[in-house]
């Protein structure tokens, strides 16, 4: 049985992090600098990475992102395959 991590995708959340970071009007840029007033140091790049998912997301960086752009972590999960 194929792991979920050996596919090309490396998180399951990218597609709605960047739904929700447009609907507030954030750019990349901005979200990374969100997030470094949390403490969570993700450089504009990996924020490209984590939304076109070829990057993974920490447990501590999925709070983050969910706090900053307002939303549940549920809702990050939101319309996901194989979620429950």
């Amino acid at each position: 049985m194929a792991r979920i991590i050996d596919g090309n995708e490396k998180n399951l959340i990218g597609k709605n992090v960047r739904k929700y970071r447009k609907k507030k009007k954030m750019s990349q840029r901005r979200l990374s600098e969100a997030l470094e007033l949390l403490g969570v140091y993700i450089c504009r790049g990996s924020v490209s990475r984590v939304e076109d998912r070829t990057r993974t997301v920490t447990d501590i960086e999925l709070y983050a992102l969910a706090e900053v752009l307002g939303v549940s972590i549920a809702d990050l999960f939101e319309g996901v395959e194989g979620m429950a």
